[in-house]
């Protein structure tokens, strides 16, 4: 149980449902008229090593997070207190071992490095996140988000990996008419999660001011303070609802009756994180630690609904 909350299986089954919801959407969308190479067995090892980073970068941010976390969070406390240090950082090797080695595999059955690459760049980002940077004002948070984000961008690179080179998918077969892909709603969703994540973030920030100061930290609220940084992250949270405010006045207008009909069920997801993340900007007003947890559990829900959407899309585009 002990290990289980370590490695939080709740962000963990996150990225699960974030990887096999867009891999679903791709294959409902486009998959009932072109013909899409994707192995069910090599994408479940993409989600898994993936799975393997993330489980291995919460331990080694635990790990180093020990003396922050007696303060912070002392009885979420769980290395030195239930797990021993050691095995903590080997089971962090282990899992990113592994992870690497699958990436191997993929990379060297699809002829191409880009798997190893984002691989290898996840697991030197988390560990020296972990380490260094999450003490340096933005940095840490910035890196955290773009991490966040390129989870959608990963389904994304398996897909086209997958389907350049492969004799009877690829679109540089001449015998082949495959049309490209549109990829426009994986690249919001990497840009939403990317924001939303980031404004997560410093607000968790603004919950571990007490056990920053104590590891030297210089987060965003110590330097700003808490007040200026909400004011940031209600600015991140407004930046959706203003994209579908402009969507809306742009495409609308010129839509018929039916058109608009088809148009507004399409929105239905965009149009609900929009309103969630606009009630979450009026909610946010002072600071103190039952409303900055509660800001923080929003934002994680409206992530979750951008989630949905792609199994929304998945059953209701085709």
């Amino acid at each position: 149980m002990h290990f289980l909350r370590l490695i939080r299986p709740i962000n963990l089954l996150i990225i699960v449902l974030t990887m096999y919801g867009i891999h679903f959407y791709i294959l409902s969308v486009f998959g009932q008229f072109q013909k899409i190479n994707a192995d069910s067995l090599d994408f479940f090892l993409l989600v898994f090593s993936t799975v393997l980073i993330a489980a291995g970068g919460n331990i080694i941010n635990d790990y180093f997070d020990v003396k922050a976390d007696r303060i912070n969070k002392p009885e979420k406390l769980i290395i030195t207190k239930h797990i021993k240090r050691r095995w903590a950082i080997v089971t962090h090797w282990s899992f990113n071992g592994i992870a690497f080695l699958i990436a191997i595999y993929l990379s060297a059955k699809y002829q191409t490095l880009w798997l190893v690459f984002i691989h290898l760049l996840s697991i030197n980002l988390l560990w020296f996140y972990s380490m260094l940077f999450k003490r340096k004002v933005l940095i840490g948070n910035l890196m955290i988000a773009g991490l966040t984000g390129l989870i959608p961008l990963l389904v994304l690179v398996f897909f086209k990996v997958s389907n350049w080179y492969n004799p009877g998918y690829s679109t540089f077969d001449p015998t082949n008419d495959l049309t490209n892909i549109d990829y426009s709603i994986v690249y919001g969703l990497a840009v939403f999660a990317f924001i939303q994540n980031l404004a997560r973030e410093i607000v968790k920030d603004c919950q571990d001011v007490k056990g920053d100061e104590l590891i030297y930290a210089k987060s965003l609220p110590m330097v700003l303070g808490e007040q200026k940084s909400l004011l940031i992250v209600k600015v991140l949270l407004l930046v959706f609802p203003l994209f579908c405010l402009l969507y809306a006045v742009l495409q609308f207008n010129s839509l018929s009756s039916l058109d608009f009909m088809d148009s507004l069920i399409i929105c239905i997801p965009f149009l609900l994180i929009a309103i969630a993340n606009t009630l979450t900007v009026v909610l946010i007003s002072k600071t103190n630690g039952l409303r900055l947890f509660t800001y923080n559990q929003l934002i994680k829900v409206i992530m979750l609904l951008g989630i949905i959407s792609t199994y929304y899309y998945g059953f209701f585009i085709p």
